[in-house]
């Protein structure tokens, strides 16, 4: 029973994997005319930027002028023109870079004395427009390592703000034309380049992207005019293409980043937005509003599904596949008519390629990955749990298991997010356990996207309740398709999923292991130390001040006598989303109680501990514990 904060070398990987390197593509984008992709393409070290002719694939041109930088935010102009951040880790800022058609080298449009992401360019061409964070003490976003929290704390906030500049003639600082104190998270020109349309919060952008509004911001001035105040989370606007309307992804969202919900639309005059896809059975991630109508890319049991949409009508599916989709900040990316689609598409046994082509029969440009081995057969498993369709995924190792085998079950994080089949990296827990000779389980239970918006919203103040009984559900279903040890079963999860982890170990003692990641153990203690407490009013309908009862129901911390499972616990020591206090508090409980349990801490690590070395520690820090307490039942 011990807390480690690492000073000293990390453990040394127990199950070692195959060294065989996976081709990435990044920040993937389509021309407008739909006849090239672009990405940030790497094989394993230095990423460049990759042209590649949609037709057959063909790389037409690399672009890397700085052999120490990485890229990001690739936007192709109205001319054809490649724009794209560049970022060297050895001089402070960013240089916003334009590559025109000819293969003249990029030119300089513009610095930023900070971070910045998202390049946009005007539709006359002449502008691009872009998010910029001057001065930033940290990186965009809840899960990256938070500021320390050290001399007068809550007195100053990284301001994400927007800033224009035009395209021709010499470089230039950007600087902010939105407002001071209005953190903006995304945005899109309006046809007549008059205007950009954004999601924008006041204050903290970390916490208050769950209370952000839909704004219009002058492209002159930068003065702000409110078009709607939705009552739920917002991601992805988009303006229609005679600038009449804007749409949206509207719906409980946990994370910003895992979008997921239905589309709505509203006057960009201004009023109350309108849902154009309700009581749908399916969860839509990306739109875009071409010339050709809105595209759309859905969740939809285990199908990613890219389709069209008329307000009004079901969304008209185009192409259907079980894979993980990734494009640029959505799932797919689109030409300026809507008729050619393009993404880095991926499943449990297929590394990333590039796909593209015309909407409905998208076909493989990349190959450079097709000789990485499978590592493990899936299967989609669905179940019924109390009047509800829930799906999962199972996989198995390759190598036949003699008798019964055991099984982990790892609950993904969010609630509303879901796990889509992701090829099994080496440098992944779940390839690592099933090279131990694990079977992994990988439910989505209510909460989760893929069902529809009443199947996300069905856990809302009901954490660790319904959604439990779905996953222990979903394990009886998998007992009868596949040879499972019920004697041997463990419980693995991050974030949410590390509070499934810590909660179930007072609802049951079915799981003879658990690994619990940067986990939740009391909710009101919670409340009062993490960087992001409005995440928890969609879920909670209260502050913890206003409602403490509900708080204190779903605290592990205060079940801590019905826990029994031995269990691992990580958290990374400048995790702001989940502080490690929680992790500490549970730990702190398991002891006292005589459990089995060990803590650690990685220092500097943010959420869920993603650094290389760090990561690597959890994964073999994990397998150990289960082969400790779940295989040798």
């Amino acid at each position: 029973m011990r807390l480690i904060l690492f000073t000293l070398p990390l453990l040394a990987a127990a199950t070692p994997l195959s060294a065989q390197v996976i081709h990435q593509y990044g920040a993937l984008a389509l021309a407008p005319t739909g006849d090239r992709v672009a990405a940030v393409e790497s094989g394993g070290g230095h990423g460049a930027v990759t042209i590649r002719r949609v037709a057959d694939g063909a790389i037409v041109r690399t672009i890397d002028p700085c052999a120490t930088c990485s890229y990001t935010g690739l936007t192709f102009a109205p001319d054809g023109a490649l724009l794209f951040l560049a970022r060297d880790p050895a001089t402070p800022g960013v240089r916003l870079l334009r590559a025109d058609a000819s293969a003249s080298a990029p030119r300089l449009i513009a610095t930023v004395a900070g971070i910045a992401q998202t390049p946009r360019v005007s539709p006359d061409g002449r502008r691009v427009a872009l998010l910029i964070t001057l001065g930033a003490a940290k990186e965009s976003g809840a899960t990256q390592a938070g500021v320390r929290q050290v001399g007068e704390i809550g007195e100053r906030n990284d301001e994400q703000r927007l800033a224009i500049v035009d395209i021709d003639g010499a470089a230039r600082a950007a600087t902010p034309l939105s407002p001071a104190g209005r953190y903006v998270y995304e945005y899109d020109w309006t046809p007549d380049g008059r205007t950009l349309v954004a999601t924008t919060a006041l204050g903290n952008g970390d916490s208050n992207w769950w209370v952000a509004t839909l704004d219009a911001i002058d492209a002159r001035t930068g003065a702000v005019r409110s078009i709607a105040r939705p009552t739920t989370q917002l991601n992805q606007p988009r303006v229609s293409p005679d600038g009449r309307t804007v749409a949206y992804i509207g719906g409980l969202m946990s994370d910003f980043g895992s979008i997921g919900g239905d589309v709505f639309t509203v006057p960009l005059a201004g009023g109350t937005p309108a849902n154009v896809t309700a009581g749908a059975r399916s969860t839509v991630t990306t739109i875009a509003w071409t010339a050709g109508g809105l595209r759309t890319v859905a969740l939809s049991g285990d199908e990613v599904q890219l389709g069209r949409l008329r307000p009004g009508q079901p969304i008209a599916r185009a192409d259907g596949r079980a894979v993980t989709a990734s494009a640029g900040d959505g799932r797919a990316v689109f030409s300026a008519d809507g008729r050619v689609a393009a993404a880095v598409l991926q499943d449990f046994t297929h590394a990333p390629a590039i796909y593209a082509g015309p909407l409905g029969a998208l076909r493989q440009l990349t190959h450079d990955n097709d000789s990485l081995p499978a590592r493990a057969a899936a299967r989609s498993v669905r179940w019924t749990s109390e009047g509800y369709d829930v799906q999962g995924w199972l996989l198995a190792p390759r190598a036949p298991v003699a008798g019964k085998a055991p099984m982990i079950t790892v609950v993904h994080g969010g609630p509303a997010a879901a796990t889509t089949p992701t090829y099994l990296a080496p440098t992944s827990l779940n390839a690592a356990l099933v090279a131990a000779g694990y079977y992994v389980f990988l439910p989505n239970p209510r909460g989760s996207y893929g069902q529809g918006e009443a199947f996300t919203t069905a856990n809302r103040r009901d954490f660790g309740g319904g959604d439990l009984r779905d996953i222990l559900a979903g394990i009886d279903a998998v007992e009868r398709v596949a040879p499972v040890d019920d004697a041997r079963l463990g419980l693995a999860g991050c974030s949410y999923g590390g509070f499934m982890a810590m909660w179930a170990n007072t609802q049951t003692n079915r799981f003879k292991g658990i690994v619990a990641g940067a986990g939740l153990s009391n909710w009101v203690s919670y409340y009062g130390t993490n960087g992001i407490d409005q995440w928890m009013l969609p879920f909670f309908g209260k502050t913890m001040y206003d409602d403490m009862a509900a708080y204190e129901k779903v605290s592990a911390i205060y079940h801590a006598k019905s826990a029994r499972t031995p269990t691992f616990i990580y958290v990374g020591e400048r995790d702001i989303e989940v502080p490690p206090t929680q992790s500490i508090e549970w730990w702190h409980a398991l002891r006292d109680r005589h459990v089995p349990v060990s803590l650690v801490v990685y220092p500097d690590a943010g959420h869920c501990v993603t650094g290389a070395d760090q990561a690597k520690d959890v994964r073999a820090r994990s397998v150990a514990w289960f082969d400790r307490y779940v295989r040798g039942q």
